[in-house]
């Protein structure tokens, strides 16, 4: 019985890890279409992005899809690949200037959503999508070992 508790308990586990990632991704993309001064292109021009136009468009794509893609749970594992590199850029661009300037404490305040999605995404990408997902059902349509 137990295990059987440990076993529905990963699965809605893995299922909302998924919808918080995969909303958080597809709403921020989709704020950087809608905010471009602010959190797109304005956004990659401050933190010295390089190619910003190119940026303005590649990355809110990625996260929208893929964000969408995390959310139904299809292609789980390759859709948090970009996602992990968009929270490695975004920590390494954005947060670690803020420890060299205003110390740990702010640091670790204003990266708190980064590491959440970072951490999510790697979860995610090493355990895939869990029961509640479609890849979960094609996987298993398609007679593979779920």
């Amino acid at each position: 019985m137990n295990s059987i508790l440990k076993k529905i308990n990963h699965d809605y586990a893995f299922l909302l890890i998924r919808l918080m990632v995969g909303a958080v991704f597809l709403s921020e993309g989709i704020q950087k279409f809608l905010f471009p001064d602010q959190l797109g292109i304005g956004r990659f021009i401050k933190i010295g992005l390089p190619y910003p136009e190119f940026f303005r468009y590649f990355v809110p794509s990625f996260e929208i899809v893929c964000g969408v893609l995390v959310l139904i749970g299809l292609l789980t594992r390759l859709a948090s690949i970009p996602l992990i590199i968009i929270m490695l850029v975004a920590i390494i661009s954005t947060k670690i200037p803020v420890l060299l300037i205003n110390g740990f404490w702010e640091m670790a305040h204003a990266a708190r959503t980064d590491w959440s999605m970072l951490i999510g995404s790697v979860i995610l990408l090493l355990y895939g999508a869990g029961k509640f997902s479609a890849d979960y059902y094609f996987n298993k349509k398609s007679g593979k070992k779920v």
